[in-house]
């Protein structure tokens, strides 16, 4: 392709490739130097024959080489790859927010494929077409270059509907700078990834990205109403002339009424542009009835369909690893969750407490090389909520586990201090009693535990079955 089709120049030079790993780069490639400098001689050294950089870099570089300068790098380089690889799906949609985001995307993804559209979404659960399987990726959001290759197959494929998970990450590094979204949602904001963003100011702001830049200007936003941010995250919608969707108790166009345990689930009262509905979901928690709302709004705003779309969304599955239910063992009941935030860690015993008629057991760890200052802290939320606490493992990376553990002992005196997982679970599972429930915190969907740089084959759903 020529460069000028992928970049704002009037040169017609060709490009055979393009990267930001200059380990990739070969003859002929334009590399994307991102938000740093320091591997742009590599890439010429292999062969770039165009560089996007930094305003400010002044490296003096061979003449045959040309040089794009930016104030945003990677938001040119994530523009340019758009348009070299070009084909997507017609209809782009997207969610961000701490909490909720992989289980609203997966509702979107099924009552679309209910529906008769061919829908696809992208993950932490990795890619999923349609009712197929899930075919893992190691990023919520992909890199620029694996995230186009697979929208230009889906395209490819007749694909349509894509909605995706857009992490606070993927955004400030814009992995997903080049596209232009139809539909965007924002769940909540909480505690997390501190250790990459510093303060929760630059947290939202990354988050905002989704809606300042990449929703279109004639785009919908659908926003959680209740959480405190949702004033701001609203003007700056409307500001740029987008529609606005709000939802939850305070929501003004899907309004949470109600939400009644149920032997199956859950009993939702809402009001639903209006109108008074009753929906029986399988799905356990206020925050899934608060997840099953956005996903009504966004496929609401997608089908411009609102009384078609309803009547799908009780028929909907959770998402793997996500409060699922997974066995019962001696009359009690065990569940596991993605939950690896305060705040997701809260929602998640908050909601299994009413489906508990003995004790409420909870078995998590803490990420390592991840925001440390939350560890004491769920440590004081599994205290509180929970009956019985097993501190173990989670992905230690590159920290030593016992440290890990023995920062978050402390916010839960009592609790059984255990470091393999596998054993971990294997007491707990075994210490359950009629009308217990036990819920595995943290993993969730994952199958491999992070460990001194290497994945070790581990998945909590193979452990509950060892142990039925």
């Amino acid at each position: 392709m020529k460069l000028n089709k992928i970049v704002n120049t009037e040169l017609d030079l060709e490009i055979k490739g393009i990267t930001s790993d200059s380990r990739e780069v070969k003859q002929g490639y334009l590399f994307g130097s991102l938000n740093s400098d320091e591997y742009i001689k590599d890439a010429v050294a292999k062969g770039a024959s165009v560089v996007i950089v930094s305003e400010s870099y002044d490296e003096k570089l061979p003449k045959d080489v040309v040089v794009i300068k930016s104030d945003n790098p990677a938001f040119t380089y994530a523009q340019a790859v758009a348009k070299y690889y070009g084909k997507v799906p017609n209809h782009l949609s997207a969610v961000t927010g701490t909490n909720g985001k992989t289980s609203v995307v997966d509702f979107v993804r099924q009552v679309l494929t209910k529906m008769g559209y061919s829908a696809a979404s992208i993950g932490t659960l990795g890619l999923i077409k349609g009712n197929e399987d899930a075919k893992p990726s190691p990023n919520t959001t992909p890199n620029n270059v694996a995230l186009h290759k697979q929208l230009k197959q889906l395209a490819e494929e007749g694909c349509s509907y894509l909605v995706m998970e857009t992490s606070s990450h993927g955004l400030h590094q814009y992995r997903v700078g080049g596209l232009t979204y139809n539909v965007a949602a924002f769940t909540n904001l909480t505690r997390d990834h501190l250790d990459y963003h510093k303060t929760f100011e630059e947290y939202l702001d990354a988050k905002l990205i989704l809606f300042k830049q990449l929703l279109s200007a004639d785009g919908t936003a659908v926003l959680n109403a209740d959480i405190d941010e949702y004033g701001k995250i609203a003007d700056v919608c409307r500001h740029r002339g987008q529609r606005v969707i709000s939802y939850g108790r305070r929501g003004e166009d899907i309004k949470l009424l109600s939400a009644t345990p149920s032997s199956k689930g859950q009993c939702l009262e809402i009001e639903y542009f209006g109108q008074p509905q009753t929906i029986e979901i399988a799905q356990v928690g206020e925050f899934q009835a608060m997840n099953v709302l956005c996903a009504l709004g966004m496929l609401a705003a997608i089908t411009s369909l609102p009384d078609d779309v309803i009547r799908y969304i009780g028929d909907i599955k959770g998402a793997k690893g996500r409060l699922e239910h997974v066995a019962d063992i001696n009359g009690a009941s065990v569940y596991i969750d993605y939950a690896h935030t305060p705040d997701a860690l809260e929602n998640a015993l908050k909601a299994l407490r009413p489906h508990t008629q003995g004790r409420l057991h909870v078995l998590f760890g803490c990420g390592g090389n991840r925001d440390s200052g939350k560890r004491p802290i769920m440590g004081q939320i599994a205290h509180e909520y929970a009956d019985v606490v097993y501190v173990t493992d989670d992905n230690p990376r590159f920290e030593e586990a016992d440290d890990i553990r023995n920062e978050i002992i402390p916010g839960c005196p009592g609790a059984f201090n255990i470091a393999d997982r596998s054993k971990a679970i294997k007491m707990a599972m075994s210490s359950l009693m009629p009308g217990d429930v036990l819920v595995l915190a943290g993993k969730g969907h994952e199958t491999g535990q992070y460990i001194k740089g290497e994945i070790i084959p581990f998945s909590d759903h193979e452990e509950v079955l060892k142990n039925i």
